[in-house]
């Protein structure tokens, strides 16, 4: 057996060649975010497992299935961030953001940690952009918050998109559509999912989210609670659509979605892409959260929010073949070969740093043959070389790696930085 670690299951290394990626999305984040006027705000990576369990609701899968709990050595029961939301009205709560001109807009990129079966595209480890609006009922806020992230996605190259649109209208009236979804199960109960038949009594509303095959024939016949609205919820939900449209954003109304925790009421929504029917295919979602701030401790308080997984974005930039900027390699390279040489290769290398040249110092002890190649391989542009005579001299060869037979001149230490930057066009 090998004794060789590998990272955990359900984990990535972002490796130098895919850095790019996620250079360009959290880029478009700053600059979506800022247009939104939305302020940042970071959480720790792990809360009171109590938040969770009763913020996202202790019969979701997210905490019934995927947290990671844990106890700490001072017997305080603890859990991993596995969702932004009730973290950040934690903070809202914590220091007191009610106070503040309102509603507050706020956004963060955190690693979430779910115990998930892995899969492409979704990991037990992921970074999640959130952003969040809390302290406003207005349904522009609900249209406001999908534009933003249908922004980011468009910024990104992303295309064949849709928003999915529904509303779960507020806990007092869907109670009696509850019962009418339980009255047409009842009868199915035994040809349901195991998963199913347990939230029938504790969580009817997410029979319709099942993705479990034996489940799939019963939904499209179900009663839709799209159908049977308060006026509220139907006013409010019509206010969001025509601003939508006014916007521009394609949208189709889902009479299924209902997503998978328990805070949200009223407007619920996802962004899929249309030419992709896998089953994770989904690269963000939220909805309305008006009673989660008051769950939690805090007065009633109105808010919208999503979430949306930076590495499903990435997926879905590989996938249209989105072109993303490679960083730029460091255009000097610094061969030496010379006994004692080291302080002086750092001296130069320093002060064309101290200009914002980029440098890569070569390996001494390889030859300068090998230096050469080494330059030559890391894409620089122009090559330092101080041998022996160099060094004894005062001065330095700048070779230009770009031009077909390598033009070179040699300069004194004390114009080296100079010489470089205007043949850099950095002078």
């Amino acid at each position: 057996m090998s004794n060789r670690f590998q990272a955990p299951r359900g984990t990535q290394d972002v490796l130098p060649d895919a850095q790019p990626y996620w250079a360009a999305v959290n880029q478009a984040i700053l600059e979506v975010t800022r247009l939104f006027g939305f302020r940042r705000i970071d959480t720790p990576m792990f809360e009171p497992a109590a938040l969770f369990e009763k913020g996202s609701g202790d019969t979701t899968d997210v905490v019934e299935k995927e947290m990671y709990v844990f106890e700490d050595r001072g017997g305080e029961t603890l859990a991993l961030t596995p969702e932004g939301t009730p973290a950040i009205c934690r903070a809202y709560l914590e220091h007191g953001m009610a106070s503040w001109p309102q509603p507050v807009r706020l956004y963060t990129t955190h690693p979430m940690f779910r115990y998930d079966r892995p899969q492409k595209g979704r990991y037990r480890q992921h970074t999640q952009f959130d952003c969040e609006v809390i302290g406003s009922a207005s349904p522009l806020v609900d249209a406001e918050v999908i534009e933003l992230l249908w922004r980011l996605h468009q910024r990104l190259g992303l295309r064949n998109l849709e928003v999915r649109l529904a509303s779960i209208d507020d806990p007092a009236p869907r109670r009696a559509y509850v019962e009418r979804l339980k009255d047409y199960y009842r009868p199915n109960l035994d040809r349901l999912s195991e998963d199913s038949r347990r939230r029938f009594d504790r969580n009817p509303l997410r029979l319709l989210d099942s993705k479990d095959e034996r489940d799939q024939p019963y939904k499209d016949a179900a009663p839709k609670l799209i159908d049977h609205l308060s006026p509220e919820a139907a006013a409010h939900q019509q206010v969001v659509q025509d601003a939508l449209a006014a916007a521009g954003i394609p949208y189709r109304m889902d009479p299924l979605l209902v997503r998978g925790l328990d805070y949200y009421n009223r407007t619920v929504f996802e962004i899929v892409p249309t030419d992709d029917e896998r089953a994770q295919g989904t690269i963000g979602g939220g909805g309305r959260y008006d009673g989660l701030v008051e769950i939690l401790g805090g007065p009633h308080t109105p808010a919208m929010g999503f979430g949306s997984g930076i590495e499903r974005i990435i997926l879905e930039m590989q996938r249209n073949e989105v072109a993303v900027d490679e960083p730029e390699r460091p255009p000097v390279y610094v061969v030496h070969k010379a006994e004692g040489a080291h302080r002086k290769v750092v001296e130069l290398a320093g002060e064309l740093r101290a200009r914002g040249i980029a440098v890569t110092v070569g390996e001494g002890d390889r030859s300068m043959k090998a230096q050469l190649r080494g330059a030559n391989s890391s894409g620089a542009r122009i090559a330092i070389i101080l041998g022996e005579d160099e060094l004894a001299a005062g001065t330095a060869v700048v070779k230009d790696l770009t031009e077909v037979g390598g033009g070179q001149v040699t300069v004194p230490f004390g114009d080296l930085a100079a010489t470089v930057a205007a043949r850099l066009g950095s002078a």
